[in-house]
């Protein structure tokens, strides 16, 4: 059979011969001599290829991150005398996280509040995944690491800026990074992967800067015996000091980006860490400025003001940019109110952005959120005439409704 004609069943890694600039990194880098080049092409042997990642992270243009599910390969030949690569194959289009299975577990346990396989924004720009795995990590200095919570409440909710210095670690809004605390388990295996979203934009905490920033919070929860547990990755992340450096896997998320449609209006619904994707998208939209109708919607749930990350420079967002509804569940002499409440309060915004075809809805934070946010987008569709379920699953295939919960 013809790789052009072929249906799921073998990965082949494959480079984009419009965007190569035959530089010969590629070849250089393969461990295995995988990788040859004829006077039009570098291309890859898929006999030889074993998937290592070895070449794609040193690739400076993103040719080489291409990967095609063919029932039978592509041959060297073929693949000399493209200009361009080939349509994929109906029915075969890989998931691009399934190259790291334990990121893809954890991201497909997060997304299972969307109902359904989740899909990018048609607008958002294309990621790189997978570049850094357990065997070949990038490198990152902490330049950064400040509480942004108020002292002295149960919340220590900690910013945390990682710079690669010279090597390339492209991240998109909604992305995730793969960190493994050193040291070993109690069996004495390496600690478990966890992943944490990415609150930085894409060109950096700071403009055009070779960085990125984590929300973290600190895990310490007393227990019924008086012990006190400590989570591993978290207090491991919120204890580095300036200099130390971290050991950084992936990136990864394929589905949970930002639509770069400055049309587009953002709902976007969190309580807690939750918050670390829409601060991202929330500055991406600022340091584009204005350009488009669309705005940011934020939900944000916290218990006070003081418990929640990032309430001082929330204040300083332009309402041009961002709408915010900032909800507190243990305000003295307040009624509990949360994110679903609010929602239900707002009603007639809400239903004005479901009935918009640019409007995207993303919930991240804890598990118990999609529930209440779910009841509360369906008792707003019956008080406005809007079949709420059938509409999700509209804006799901659209790619328009994401949830990322833990």
């Amino acid at each position: 059979m013809d790789g052009s004609q072929a249906t799921a069943g073998l990965k082949q890694h494959l480079i984009d011969p419009e965007i190569c600039i035959r530089c010969n990194t590629c070849e250089a880098t393969c461990p295995i001599g995988a990788i040859t080049h004829d006077d039009n092409n570098y291309v890859v042997d898929a006999g030889t290829c074993n998937h290592c990642m070895d070449c794609v992270s040193p690739c400076p243009t993103g040719a080489i991150d291409n990967w095609f599910q063919v029932g039978a390969p592509f041959s060297i030949e073929e693949q000399f005398s493209w200009q361009e690569l080939p349509p994929r194959p109906a029915l075969a289009e890989p998931a691009v996280d399934a190259l790291d299975e334990e990121a893809a577990a954890l991201l497909a346990d997060a997304h299972k509040g969307a109902g359904g396989a989740a899909r990018a924004p048609a607008s958002a720009s294309k990621p790189r995944v997978n570049l850094f795995n357990r065997a070949g990590p990038a490198t990152a200095k902490v330049t950064g690491n400040i509480r942004v919570t108020k002292a002295g409440t149960g919340s220590d909710v900690h910013h945390i800026i990682l710079d690669f210095g010279t090597v390339p670690f492209p991240v998109l809004e909604g992305q995730s990074i793969g960190i493994v605390p050193s040291g070993t388990d109690a069996n004495g295996r390496p600690h478990a992967m966890r992943l944490y979203s990415i609150c930085s934009a894409r060109d950096g905490e700071r403009p055009n800067t070779n960085n990125l920033a984590l929300t973290v919070k600190r895990v310490a929860e007393p227990q019924p015996d008086g012990s006190v547990f400590r989570g591993i990755a978290s207090n491991y992340l919120c204890d580095l000091a300036l200099g130390d450096t971290v050991e950084v896997i992936g990136p990864f998320g394929a589905t949970f980006l930002m639509p770069d449609d400055p049309e587009a209006d953002i709902l976007m619904l969190c309580t807690g860490t939750g918050a670390a994707p829409f601060r991202a998208f929330t500055e991406r939209r600022r340091r584009l400025g204005t350009q488009g109708r669309g705005r940011l919607h934020l939900f944000f749930g916290a218990r006070t003001p003081q418990e929640l990350p990032y309430f001082g420079p929330l204040q300083k967002v332009p309402a041009a940019v961002l709408s915010q509804h900032l909800v507190f569940s243990r305000l003295p002499e307040a009624p509990k109110e949360y994110v679903q409440d609010r929602l239900r309060a707002q009603a007639e915004e809400v239903a004005a952005l479901l009935r918009k075809p640019t409007t995207h809805i993303y919930v991240c934070g804890l598990r118990g959120l999609e529930t209440g946010v779910e009841e509360a987008f369906a008792a707003i569709g019956r008080e406005h005439g809007i079949d709420w379920h059938a509409l999700r699953a509209g804006m799901r295939e659209q790619g328009r409704y994401h949830v990322e919960t833990y």
